[in-house]
């Protein structure tokens, strides 16, 4: 229960990488608090620097721009784990403007801010001078995290001044500069090798995963560690204490650093004083990588782990390839939400939520104004897919300050706002409520760019969609004068040709041609014959009532065709587009007058009649009209 007050605390959470070990180690720690204390935590994280692209970086960051400061009571900041020193400024400008209090970690830069900190220095001054005074390491390379990272600097500085207590000089070569991430520790290795240097007795890495992928790729060169090359982390993770051999790193509790975390924060929202606490215990663990004895572990403790840890990945991988599948059969939105919502039901989470951009389609538009939004959200999202332990529900808009598509209830709630996009494209973003999946598999990342591949694929189908009914629009109507082209003609008399002729009913056709097209363009300039003809156009389909279809057949040549038509409908028909031709010449007000001969016909259609032959017969007839009349008729005379 929550016994502070009665208002219920809504904490923001603001991370990246939390399927890592670190964070996900950390968060656990700040979950349990908040579920013991009654609040809430709404964390927001991104998943950059995972991929090699920056536009999928920025579609990644964008997540922090969803944050409504208004709504949260308090800040958790784990600044350190964002990589972009660029982004991470704007986050911290953001919370800075919000004034909420905040709790930051390894961070002393921001005094407004309360600083949950493990002292760095220390601890890597230990292992440093551990393998210098032990294990007689003389040539020493370092795989540092980012320079503008507190953490990874407070390491390196602990390195550099380690070396030079003891006559080492540093080499800025023997030094690689990553980002804390697996791969940096396969590249750092690589750059090595082909420096041409000879090779260290030792590399100090800044945390387990660069070191764990560097003794990977050590080893896959030939390089045995501890004897060829020692290899010390930072952190302690879990795969630092099962690897072979295992590694020499520091170990610091990170769950009680997340929960302390939180504890303090909702001191600090309650109003309670804080005093500036001692850093958190960090204690080196000397194991196999540096040649020291090999870690004791309760072997049943870590076959039962590791038992559930496959299992977890088996069953995750499963899911994964069941969905791709699924997403990959749709073609619409409503079957996408439909096959995620029927796969996602298996992560058992109190809600999943699938919220998107009110303009995430962005259907193709004539002019093609509309740009793709990179940065924010719109003001209404819609979340299509509401997924719960009690069915499937849906918002068809809602404010994106709210954040939640429903609000929660209750307290002791922990969500997970993810960012849904395709590389920079923002669609919407993803909401997981009440289930831990986010931090403990290693393949939400995977899932979730699935889910918004496929959802980028359907946009693109109603794009295609869009395109190809214009492109069908423009085939089959006239541009000049915005009625039925000789093709749209074809393909629409055709189907009533053709029920006619089952039915053995009489058609009613009109050829038209336009009088004196070629003296208006001869006086006047084509400009005027072309809105001659809009005007002639407009006149005939004026006349198209009940059913009929007109075209412009060609040139100066119009059509008119109708179904169950009778003898008797040939005078009214032309006498009402002669009536309308006249009306609009009138009101053109032009130097020369609308005119057109007419040709009309009426038959039955037997099965041996043609649509071309009906056409030509009211042409001839159109055409017999026509000569009787005289050119200069068609000038005004003042």
């Amino acid at each position: 229960m929550n016994t502070r007050s009665d208002k219920i605390k809504e904490i923001g959470l603001i991370a990246a990488g939390i399927d890592e070990e670190y964070q996900g180690s950390t968060i656990s720690g700040i979950i349990e608090c908040a579920k013991e204390m009654g609040a809430n935590i709404s964390c927001f994280a991104a998943f950059a620097g995972v991929i090699s692209s920056n536009r999928y970086d920025i579609g990644e960051y964008n997540i922090y721009n969803l944050i409504n400061y208004r709504r949260l009571d308090g800040i958790i900041l784990m600044a350190h784990t964002i990589g972009d020193p660029m982004e991470k400024e704007k986050i911290i400008r953001k919370v800075k403007r919000s004034k909420l209090p905040t709790v930051i970690f390894d961070c002393g830069d921001y005094p407004e801010f309360f600083n949950i900190t493990t002292d760095n220095y220390k601890a890597m001054s230990e292992i440093v001078r551990h393998v210098i005074k032990v294990h007689h390491a003389k040539t020493i390379n370092y795989i540092s995290g980012p320079v503008s990272n507190p953490d990874a600097e407070a390491r390196y500085e602990a390195f550099i001044n380690v070396l030079a207590e003891n006559g080492i000089a540093a080499d800025s070569r023997r030094t690689f500069f990553g980002d804390f991430r697996p791969s940096d520790g396969e590249r750092a290795v690589r750059e090595f090798m082909r420096s041409g240097l000879s090779m260290p007795d030792a590399i100090i890495c800044a945390n387990d995963a660069m070191a764990l992928a560097a003794m990977e790729e050590l080893q896959s060169q030939g390089i045995n560690v501890p004897e060829d090359v020692i290899v010390t982390g930072f952190d302690d993770i879990y795969n630092s204490r099962h690897t072979e051999p295992s590694l020499t790193t520091i170990s610091r509790h990170l769950d009680n650093a997340g929960y302390t975390a939180c504890k303090t924060l909702l001191n600090l929202i309650d109003g309670i004083a804080q005093q500036p606490m001692p850093p958190l215990d960090a204690v080196p663990v000397f194991r196999g990588s540096c040649g020291c004895c090999k870690d004791n572990s309760d072997l049943q403790t870590d076959k039962h782990r590791m038992f559930t840890l496959i299992n977890s990945v088996r069953r995750d991988i499963s899911l994964l390839n069941r969905i791709t599948t699924e997403l990959a059969e749709t073609e619409t939105a409503d079957e996408n939400f439909a096959a995620a919502a029927a796969c996602l039901r298996e992560l058992k989470c109190e809600r999943f939520s699938i919220c998107l951009c009110e303009n995430w389609d962005n259907a193709f538009q004539n002019d093609d104004t509309s740009e793709p939004l990179v940065k924010g959200y719109t003001s209404r999202m819609s979340a299509p897919m509401i997924l719960t332990r009690n069915g499937t529900e849906s918002v068809k808009s809602f404010r994106s300050s709210a954040m939640h598509p429903v609000p929660l209830k209750g307290s002791g709630n922990i969500s997970f706002f993810l960012p849904l996009h395709f590389r920079e494209r923002c669609l919407g973003y993803y909401v997981i409520t009440g289930s831990d999946f986010p931090l403990k598999s290693l393949l939400c990342h995977t899932l979730l760019m699935n889910i918004s591949n496929s959802i980028e694929n359907i946009r693109k189908l109603i794009h295609l969609s869009s395109i190809i009914k214009e492109l069908d629009r423009l085939y089959v109507i006239d541009p000049l004068c915005g009625i039925y082209n000789r093709n749209g003609f074809i393909r629409c008399a055709g189907n009533i040709f053709r029920r006619c002729q089952q039915t053995h009913a009489s058609v009613i056709i009109s050829f038209i041609d336009m009088d004196g097209l070629k003296i208006i363009n001869d006086n006047y300039g084509h400009e005027e014959g072309d809105f001659a003809l809009r005007s002639l156009a407009s006149a005939i389909n004026e006349c198209c009532k009940g059913g009929r279809i007109c075209a412009r057949f060609g040139g100066d040549e119009f059509i008119i065709l109708g179904e169950n038509a009778s003898q008797e409908d040939i005078q009214p028909l032309e006498s009402a587009l002669k009536k309308q031709i006249n009306t609009m010449s009138h009101i053109m007000n032009k130097p020369y007058e609308l005119s057109a001969s007419i040709g009309t016909i009426v038959a039955p259609i037997d099965d041996d009649d043609t649509l071309f032959g009906l056409i030509t017969l009211a042409d001839s007839l159109m055409y017999e009209r026509k000569k009787k009349k005289k050119t200069s008729r068609y000038l005004r005379h003042d």
